[in-house]
């Protein structure tokens, strides 16, 4: 019950998850942030210089398997080593799109400049780079895009230069985006927060972030206006591998529910170290899955199912 669904076999650091069906066959097709945690080095660099790994079910998500890592995804004459985060890939307009949270080299700080880099592909494999997108800082990571129902593709999307908070812009078209402005306020007006996910069931849109004290839920009737109603995956999982917080999670909807991806990290001292895990132990990162339902306009999570459950059927 609750135990990790999937551990990258090369890095161990499996991280920020995002979950896609490949179109014309039975495949899903995972995309996570793969941080190096074993890897040396001065300050925050281990969670720097990560690669995208992928990880494929082809059983309803019941079992997943590692494919490999993304290939193709830095900026032409950032040569070496380079960092990919959180990516969100969708299908829209005929496409897949990926939309890659990217920091030049391998920083050891947080204090650089950080895009979201828009990259399209045919079939999951191979991509091309459309370019950085131009939005409220260049500290910007953690792309979110959902259809609208006033027609517009929005994005949302963490600015960690404006107080971690989460921004939002629009698209007609997956390709010109606009900024439309702050959507949830970040540190001192309200709790920071990370990694914005939206989707639609039960009847409601429902905007989830990573408050590092579990996933905050906030409810919408036009994907506009937020009510913010509690959280969820604050309190730990039955597995011994799932009783630490739920981070930065994407939520696929299948019939009435909500398949719902996260990681934790399984040995770190949250409370203790919170400065951050301090050795390779600690830094590594585990993939659960849990179930989303609506029960009378809220938003309930089954944190504690079989591993081996087919959520996506």
């Amino acid at each position: 019950m609750s135990a990790p669904i999937f551990r990258d076999p090369v890095e161990d650091g499996a991280a920020d998850p995002t979950v896609i069906r490949r179109e014309g066959t039975n495949e899903w097709w995972m995309f996570y942030t793969n941080r190096r945690a074993a890897a040396g080095g001065k300050g925050f660099s281990w969670i720097h210089g990560s690669p995208i790994g992928i990880a494929v079910s082809t059983d309803d998500g019941a079992s997943w398997h590692y494919r490999d890592t993304v290939k193709g995804l830095d900026a032409p004459g950032d040569d070496g080593l380079n960092t990919h985060w959180a990516p969100e890939v969708i299908f829209a307009e005929g496409r897949y799109h990926m939309f890659l949270s990217y920091i030049t080299g391998v920083p050891t700080h947080w204090k650089v400049p950080r895009t979201i880099t828009h990259f399209v592909s045919d079939d999951l494999e191979s991509w091309t780079r459309v370019g950085p997108l131009a939005l409220s800082s260049t500290n910007c990571i953690d792309a979110c895009v959902f259809k609208s129902p006033d027609g517009l593709w929005r994005m949302w999307y963490k600015d960690e230069g404006q107080g971690s908070s989460t921004w939002s812009a629009t698209s007609t078209d997956m390709f010109d985006w606009k900024l439309e402005g702050l959507v949830l306020p970040g540190s001192p007006e309200a709790p920071p927060h990370e990694g914005p996910n939206v989707f639609r069931l039960g009847g409601f849109y429902w905007l989830i972030v990573d408050e590092w004290r579990g996933q905050a839920v906030y409810r919408s009737d036009d994907t506009k206006n937020w009510v913010r109603q509690g959280i969820v995956g604050g309190e730990p999982g039955v597995d011994a591998l799932d009783h630490k917080f739920m981070r930065h999670a994407q939520v696929v909807v299948v019939g009435d529910h909500g398949a719902l991806y996260y990681f934790t990290h399984p040995e770190w001292d949250e409370l203790g170290h919170k400065e951050g895990p301090p050795d390779a132990r600690s830094r590594a990162t585990v993939i659960h899955h849990g179930r989303l339902t609506v029960q009378d306009g809220v938003l309930v999570l089954e944190r504690d199912i079989p591993v081996d459950l087919p959520l996506l059927r």
